[in-house]
């Protein structure tokens, strides 16, 4: 879900998904380099494309946009999420 969400607007290479997310969270996530799985993953599913580009530091990367299919994804999980935390605040709410 926050790949997806850190690619809602532009699309974005491995790297700078990973700051999007660090910098979406004020610091309190950080994605390690090992997460690469994870975007093959989600293009295999349909819900990213990739194609070739060149980084902001003039290097060959792999940018990855998200597909009609992966809004769609995006806001499916957006709204799971949200049931979800609204059943732990109730349980932890509760006596």
């Amino acid at each position: 879900m926050l790949i997806l969400k850190a690619l809602q607007h532009d699309p974005r290479h491995g790297l700078a998904i990973a700051d999007r997310i660090q910098q979406m969270s004020k610091d309190i996530l950080r994605v390690e380099q090992g997460s690469l799985p994870a975007l093959y993953r989600l293009e295999a599913q349909g819900w990213i494309k990739a194609k070739r580009g060149v980084s902001d530091t003039n290097r060959k990367a792999r940018y990855y946009e998200l597909t009609a299919a992966g809004r769609k994804q995006l806001a499916a999980e957006k709204e799971h999420w949200a049931r979800i935390t609204k059943g732990i605040d109730l349980v932890l709410a509760g006596t």
